[in-house]
């Protein structure tokens, strides 16, 4: 009970007594019995506000103590998922489509047979350059017998001279061909090759759109598009002034962050957001900031061994700093909002409950971040709210649950 509440009592014992010691001395104190009970209703009118007013001045309510707790900042950025290996199969033979060796979607390895193209008319190509060179060897070996005569001739001087330089023409001729013969068969057996249809690296095929019995060629669509999905890169931006906190930690240059075994790591969420269960590494750093976002590209690299992360998917990327930073905060309870912001209910030393306009941060468990308008050791209110205002006496107990402990 407060000095104002005590004062109340005693004032109003002492005219209660005051009150019956005239009225046994009087001799009408009949008669002033009436006037005696009126001025001690009086009384209990003028000290029962007093008091009631003091009693709801000092509500109690519970506080919690804001705490500083390392915390490791990080930054948030929406990425995108790129294979590292991306490829449109088009056919680079025309002709019928034979067979389709895979099931759309499926996953296939490096050298995996996917399709083949009719490979009679090629076969048959390749025969006939065979063919053209046995013939082009043939004359070349003529050619060659016709110049030995010719300089024998020439030696015993039965022919002129200018027979055994056509005889020696005649030979690079020949040779000539056979070079040209042998070419022939190269682009007539890589042609034949061209009818099979191979996957160029281990990966996943998308949808087909072609059947068994269609013509397909170099000038056709594409048949299939193959994605490597593991491992993959997703790609982000970085604005300048994380991007120079980085570096200055790091003691490193653009140039050579994605080489330094201390860059800092990349953490995704993915579309539904569930954190990916893996690191990622920076790998490229872009060699300008773009002047419209001031931001400059960065690539990360994940192994993605659970295949969650597919091409062109939009993620949210997250960077850790690379060393924690003392951070102020308090219980979610106490924060409250208004027109003009977040605030809280501060207990000062006065035991009078103070509003504190405040900047929070990033949620922590059950607590926020307070970046800025409140001190560690400030007590704010986290129960009792509904029956506070600012400026006006609390009777604080601290909070049950120790915060930041």
């Amino acid at each position: 009970m407060s000095a104002v509440v005590r004062a109340h009592h005693i004032f109003r014992e002492a005219l209660r007594m005051v009150a019956i010691s005239e009225y046994f001395r009087s001799p009408t104190g009949q008669a002033l019995r009436p006037t005696l009970f009126g001025f001690a209703a009086a009384i209990g009118l003028v000290t029962a506000p007093a008091y009631a007013q003091d009693e709801a001045a000092a509500p109690k309510v519970s506080v919690a103590a804001a705490y500083t707790q390392d915390i490791t900042d990080e930054a948030a950025f929406i990425g995108r998922g790129e294979a590292i290996d991306k490829v449109s199969i088009v056919a680079r033979v025309g002709g019928f489509l034979q067979s389709k060796q895979v099931e759309d979607g499926s996953s296939v390895d490096q050298g995996d047979l996917l399709f083949e193209i009719e490979p009679d008319l090629y076969q048959a190509t390749l025969e006939a350059r065979n063919a053209d060179l046995d013939r082009a060897e043939a004359q070349l070996e003529l050619a060659k017998l016709e110049l030995a005569r010719k300089e024998e001739l020439l030696r015993r001087d039965a022919v002129p001279v200018s027979e055994r330089d056509i005889a020696r023409a005649n030979e690079l001729v020949a040779e000539a061909d056979v070079k040209a013969a042998q070419a022939a068969i190269q682009q007539a057996d890589l042609d034949l090759s061209y009818t099979e249809i191979h996957a160029p690296f281990a990966g996943r095929i998308g949808r087909t759109e072609i059947s068994i019995g269609d013509i397909v060629g170099p000038s056709n669509p594409p048949l299939v598009t193959i994605v490597r999905e593991s491992p993959i890169y997703v790609t982000f931006s970085l604005n300048e002034k994380q991007l120079i906190t980085v570096l200055e930690q790091l003691d490193q240059t653009t140039a050579s962050l994605a080489e330094s075994g201390q860059s800092p790591e990349v953490f995704l969420e993915l579309p539904n957001g569930t954190p990916l269960d893996e690191a990622g590494k920076i790998i490229f750093v872009d060699n300008r900031i773009d002047p419209l976002t001031g931001s400059i590209t960065l690539r990360a690299q994940f192994e993605n061994a659970a295949r969650l992360i597919v091409d062109g998917a939009f993620l949210h990327v997250r960077i850790q700093a690379l060393e924690p930073t003392p951070r102020v905060l308090v219980p979610q309870a106490a924060l409250q909002r208004d027109q003009r912001g977040d605030f809280v209910l501060v207990v000062n030393s006065q035991q009078m409950a103070e509003q504190r306009y405040i900047t929070t941060g990033e949620v922590v468990d059950t607590a926020i971040i307070v970046l800025d308008g409140l001190q560690a050791g400030e007590s704010v209110i986290v129960e009792g709210l509904q029956r506070v205002r600012p400026g006006v006496a609390v009777d604080a107990v601290t909070a049950s649950e120790s915060i930041g402990d």
